[in-house]
């Protein structure tokens, strides 16, 4: 199968109304022409899950703006008034999670585990609505697995198999993503031969990649 794709074409497989995962933390590591693909072709109703809501005018920020962002799932949105602005006017639901706790909610979905224990949150806002259970005189908060329809992510350098090398600290919520939702694109920086990537470097493995997203919007 060849996993090679336009970014319109990658982007079609988004409908309305799916829970999306998106990469990156910031706008480092974020799929940003995918992201502008969304916008164009005006997909909405969606549920985002990611680490933060970006700026207004890049990446995440790009669809909560343009309001095609139903509800949102990330650990920090102060970079982004907007986001702000339609929480409290209640365009926009969203719920805020601790950092840790978003990523290994995003892993455990990906290593098909049905939740993990976390003192995180404990006696704050963020216990409401949980299950807590006591060990040893400590208490801790049930947390359950995030899983999506889809991730969009970025990568470095994928080869046409779909394996994935990333730079820096560009990977960071791209490699746990990719592990935890049905369908998962990668945009990708460079695209390379089979082999041209040393074994050593490949982090992500083409098995997780459905489609790698290249060379332009048409």
């Amino acid at each position: 199968m060849n996993k090679v794709v336009t970014i319109d074409e990658a982007v079609s497989h988004i409908k309305d109304g799916m829970t999306v995962m998106v990469g990156g933390f910031l706008s480092c590591g974020t799929p940003h022409k995918l992201m502008d693909a969304l916008v164009k072709n005006g997909v909405k109703n969606l549920t985002i899950i990611c680490n933060d809501s970006g700026y207004p005018e890049s990446g995440v920020g790009k669809l909560i703006v343009n309001r095609q962002v139903k509800t949102l799932y990330a650990s920090h949105i102060g970079t982004n008034s907007e986001t702000g602005r339609q929480m409290n006017s209640k365009e926009l639901e969203v719920h805020l999670i601790p950092q840790g706790t978003l990523a290994e909610r995003i892993r455990i979905a990906g290593a098909g585990l049905g939740g993990f224990l976390t003192p995180t949150g404990v006696g704050t806002i963020v216990e409401e609505g949980k299950q807590k259970i006591e060990i040893d005189g400590k208490v801790y908060l049930l947390e359950l697995p995030l899983k999506a329809d889809a991730a969009l992510i970025l990568g470095h350098k994928v080869d046409k198999k779909g394996n994935i090398a990333y730079r820096g600290a560009t990977r960071n919520f791209n490699t746990i993503m990719a592990t935890a939702a049905d369908l998962v694109i990668v945009e990708a920086e460079n695209l390379v031969e089979v082999g041209e990537i040393d074994q050593n470097d490949v982090v992500t493995p083409g098995l997780f990649i459905d489609y790698i997203a290249f060379g332009g919007e048409n």
